[in-house]
């Protein structure tokens, strides 16, 4: 049997998202039969102390505390962006200008604008391009978009959905970049950016929307337990009206302050003849009902994920023992590495984020002058 290439990544970035991607590359070569041998080349953080330290824990062959120098090393075939959300666009067009693959969490840019810049530049190059909204890559998900396309509940007429969390929630925690309006925004940005892409993802593209920002947290200490504030000048809450192109309408919510909920990506649609109930926190389960049940026999039934649902029997051939978080991530990496192989893209791809971030640019655009807006 013929070798395989090796193709080597560099990732830029070692906190949450960056161990989550490191895994995820992790997990994806022992549990499919990827195109590639792949190699933890280098690990770039904003410290060579750090950097090293993450390398040693995350398996990367060498660290560095200078980004750049994974754009020159021919080592390096994947650049993998994990760092704050107004860092993505500088690396993503460096990298894309080597003529390297990019992999770059969401949301992909602060604007539409840098998003569009970003994308044109990766399609121009004719390189592959990967966005992290892993959520997509949930067998769960993947079902329910085969249930919607094969008219299992007939005509869409409705999307309701809410990414909340509460890491924000603490009015004293300290003011950090996530509030920086040259971030491009707050929850709705952070947050809504995975609502969003799921609605474009089950429901298809969205043709108007109406939105209402609100701050709830104004001020934060600059530093823990300091006395010094801060201003806060980014939403803590976004709901968002939507319209959809094949005339089903829509609502989500975005939130970083509900307290109590460490990962509500929920969402419900509604069809003329059955409906789909889905949450992240049992996401190993999908709820379906249909109006093709016999009286007195209707009503929600669970579907629990198992081997039928590819890939999960890659990673357990029993049912209902779930996967989690991290194996969304090795899904998303399986799918990124046979694009760049070759095999057909499945995304969400550069271009999928910015038509992301256009929606959170209009919603805040909305939200300013109060009114409904067209795509």
């Amino acid at each position: 049997m013929a070798a395989k290439p090796t193709l080597g990544i560099g990732l830029i970035g070692s906190g949450f998202m960056g161990k989550a991607h490191a895994l995820g590359f992790a997990t994806a070569r022992r549990v499919f039969d990827l195109p590639f041998a792949l190699d933890f080349a280098v690990l770039a953080d904003v410290d060579a102390a750090l950097a090293e330290r993450a390398a040693q824990a995350l398996g990367f062959r060498r660290a560095t505390g200078n980004w750049r120098d994974l754009l020159d090393d021919p080592e390096v075939g994947v650049v993998d962006i994990t760092t704050p959300n107004m860092l993505h666009r500088e690396m993503a067009l460096a990298a894309i200008a080597t003529g390297k693959h990019v992999y770059c969490e969401k949301p992909l840019a602060p604007t539409a604008a840098a998003a569009r810049e970003m994308t044109e530049a990766a399609e121009a190059a004719g390189v592959q391009t990967q966005i992290g909204f892993n959520y997509l890559k949930n067998p769960m998900v993947t079902l329910a978009r085969d249930l919607i396309a094969g008219g299992e509940i007939g005509t869409i007429r409705s999307f309701r959905g809410v990414h909340a969390e509460d890491y924000m929630a603490d009015a004293e925690a300290p003011w950090t970049w996530r509030l920086d309006p040259a971030d491009g925004g707050g929850a709705l940005a952070d947050l809504g950016s995975h609502i969003l892409a799921t609605a474009r993802h089950l429901a298809g593209p969205i043709a108007s929307l109406t939105a209402d920002v609100a701050t709830a947290i104004g001020e934060r200490p600059v530093a823990a337990g300091g006395v010094e504030r801060r201003a806060v000048a980014v939403d803590d809450v976004a709901r968002l009206f939507l319209r959809f192109a094949n005339g089903a309408t829509g609502s989500l919510e975005a939130s970083w302050i509900a307290t109590g909920r460490k990962m509500q990506h929920e969402w419900e649609i509604y069809g003329s003849e059955g409906a789909i109930l889905f949450t992240q926190e049992r996401f190993n389960e999908l709820r379906l009902y249909s109006t093709r049940d016999r009286p007195g026999r209707r009503g929600f039934r669970t579907i629990f994920a198992g081997p039928e649902h590819e890939p999960y029997g890659a990673f357990c051939v029993a049912p209902g023992h779930q996967i989690g978080f991290n194996d969304l991530k090795a899904i998303e990496a399986r799918d990124f590495l046979e694009a760049i192989a070759g095999g057909p893209a499945k995304g969400p791809d550069f271009r999928e984020g910015y038509e992301v971030q256009k929606l959170v640019d209009l919603a805040y655009r909305s939200a300013h002058e109060g009114r409904w807006l067209e795509v």
